[in-house]
């Protein structure tokens, strides 16, 4: 099934709480909650304490924390401790990223591994059997509302094809129309912002992507 976490940098900082709760309540199977050290990409963005007050004021919901910082390992203990649910760190930050994603697991918690638009999908093939999923970006990180890059859809192939059978997130530019061609090339979670964040009718957004999955298995 095709799971669609909605990503809270989109959500209006002033409303965080009533938007967390209006898009959960219209069906969304977690949040991606994106962190940003304005080092590994040019922003900054949310600290553990958001993490922590996600999960005081709502404490069933999946967490799914991307680590878009330049020193990852410093911090896995605190956004364990904090609430998340699933950790995904960048290859492109160096160091021993295999010791990273071990320690991920080691906390009960599900370890990801992420590339950038500029990296090739051979750059992770090593680090496959250490993760539970990984998130191809299909815009340059550290914005939102930035286009999607269809061409980014032949990493997800090429994954796949190398029989990795986890989780494929695609994050960047996902709306109802772009959610196809993730589908189709083998991503399995939507992790999607203004497009849902900003909808007028969520819960329809929602079902219009899982109903891709359908779509996708009847062509086949």
């Amino acid at each position: 099934m095709i799971k669609i976490l909605a990503s809270v940098l989109a959500a209006d900082p002033l409303c965080m709480g009533q938007e967390i709760g209006r898009i959960m309540q219209a069906g969304a199977d977690g949040l991606h909650v994106d962190i940003m050290d304005a080092h590994f990409v040019p922003n900054l963005s949310f600290s553990p304490a958001l993490s922590a007050a996600i999960r005081r004021v709502f404490p069933e919901v999946y967490q799914d924390v991307h680590l878009m910082m330049e020193d990852p390992g410093r911090y896995l203990d605190t956004f364990v401790r904090a609430g998340a649910d699933a950790v995904t760190v960048h290859a492109e930050c160096g160091g021993d990223i295999s010791g990273v994603l071990r320690r991920i697991r080691a906390l009960s918690c599900h370890p990801g591994i992420s590339v950038k638009p500029g990296t090739p999908a051979e750059k992770i093939m090593d680090y496959l059997p250490l993760c539970d999923q990984v998130l191809i970006m299909t815009v340059e990180p550290g914005f939102g509302g930035q286009q999607f890059m269809p061409d980014m859809m032949g990493k997800i192939r090429a994954i796949r094809a190398a029989g990795y059978a986890g989780s494929i997130q695609v994050d960047g530019g996902v709306n109802v129309h772009t959610a196809e061609d993730c589908v189709r090339a083998g991503a399995d979670t939507l992790i999607m912002g203004t497009a849902l964040l900003r909808a007028e009718d969520p819960a329809g957004v929602m079902a219009a992507c899982r109903r891709l999955e359908d779509a996708d298995e009847a062509r086949r």
